[in-house]
């Protein structure tokens, strides 16, 4: 049996975190919480639910993640975001697979709550993601939003059955908030990379992203939510193109 150390990175999470670590239960033998300065019960919650909480100040969400890996007592990280929360098949999809034995990474299908409904379409799902991983071979990168996993060799990834389910947005005011704050952090990424032509990536890439999820990739058939969903994230693109030419 191979053991696993769950990380989380939180920052005023008390309305989700709960969620998230029920569901590392009998999955995560050491669960860390990574906690950036929560002024709310976040802390307070996560202990209860046996969690062990370590201070940093915030670093960006790369470098929490990897603050927390390198607070891990086990080799295998089990990576999630305090929004989200293993579904039941996942589970136990990965205490089949720690029982026989964990080699190389693992990654699953991500499928989001969007103001209380599941998103199937618009590019949303099925949003694969490698989240269960050895230490020693992988590290986030340090950008801005977004971040990724770097893994030093080319393991072998195997995809486990199940969902990863993220609790993406509990209004569409606080999607648009994100997307306004994802927009700035994406401008700043943009600005690193010195990316050219932004004027027609702001003129005609908002149009192009809504056209590609609703359209192309049906989320029309997510109803409302998918065209707010494809709305708020042309204005997204549209505002981080145009804070990117300053």
């Amino acid at each position: 049996m191979t053991p696993i150390t769950a990380v989380v990175i939180t920052l005023n999470e008390e309305n989700n975190i709960a969620r998230c670590l029920d569901s590392l239960i009998d999955v995560a033998t050491e669960v860390l919480v990574i906690d950036a300065g929560s002024e709310d019960k976040t802390c307070e919650i996560a202990k209860g639910k046996g969690a062990r909480v370590i201070a940093n100040p915030w670093e960006g969400y790369g470098q929490q993640k990897n603050f927390g890996n390198s607070q891990a007592t086990h080799s295998y990280i089990l990576s999630l975001d305090a929004d989200e929360a293993l579904s039941d098949e996942l589970r136990a999809a990965i205490v089949a697979r720690c029982d026989a034995g964990l080699e190389g990474v693992y990654g699953f299908a991500r499928l989001a709550n969007y103001c209380g409904k599941w998103i199937r379409h618009g590019g949303w799902y099925p949003n694969r993601k490698i989240r269960l991983f050895p230490a020693a071979i992988a590290k986030w990168t340090d950008d801005p939003v977004h971040e990724g996993l770097k893994f030093r060799d080319d393991p072998r990834v195997t995809w486990l059955g199940g969902d990863l389910y993220h609790y993406s947005y509990a209004t569409v005011e606080e999607h648009r908030g994100r997307a306004e704050m994802y927009a700035r952090l994406g401008a700043e990424k943009v600005r690193r990379a010195g990316q050219s032509g932004l004027w027609l990536r702001s003129s005609f890439g908002p149009g192009l992203r809504f056209l590609k999820m609703f359209v192309w990739k049906v989320g029309f058939l997510d109803g409302a939510a998918g065209y707010r969903i494809a709305q708020i994230t042309a204005h997204e693109v549209r505002l981080k193109y145009r804070l990117a030419r300053g």
